[in-house]
């Protein structure tokens, strides 16, 4: 496989499943926070079924945060694999600047990763602070008797 597609394995496979997966995180916190706001705590009568329909979703935007350092760190390995193999093919006239050009660029996966994960994370503890908020004021619904 040359050298210039796995390049592009790192820059438009890794980057972009991950710009995909920052894509899908934003998608389900706006969707989620869209629902919350618009739940009626009188329509439920059990609380398992409440909470069932707030933690819609919660699941996906935390292994989204949970992986995808992981994924970008698959992607800095490759790029790094990579510049030992350029490393190797110049025997002859090795250019310190070339590799570390090259090392600093190998790094670029894992930022992005981080860059998805730690809003990812963000949402995710916030939207579950919001969940355990709308059942606590279904609790207190319940004990006043306003709901069945």
């Amino acid at each position: 496989m040359p050298v210039e597609q796995i390049k592009n394995i790192v820059d438009y496979g890794i980057i972009g499943f991950l710009a995909f997966l920052s894509f899908l995180t934003f998608a389900l916190a706006i969707e989620r926070v869209l629902f919350y706001r618009s739940v009626k705590l009188e329509d439920y009568i059990h609380e398992k079924e409440l909470e069932l329909d707030l933690s819609k979703n919660l699941s996906a935007i935390a292994s989204i945060g949970v992986n995808a350092p992981y994924i970008g760190l698959l992607g800095t390995v490759i790029a790094i694999i990579l510049t030992f193999y350029i490393i190797g093919d110049q025997q002859d006239t090795i250019n310190p600047g070339e590799i570390m050009k090259h090392l600093a660029l190998a790094l670029k996966a894992t930022a992005a990763g981080l860059v998805v994960a730690i809003p990812a994370t963000v949402f995710y503890n916030a939207l579950l602070t919001k969940v355990d908020r709308i059942l606590s004021e279904w609790e207190i619904l319940r004990d006043k008797g306003r709901i069945k």
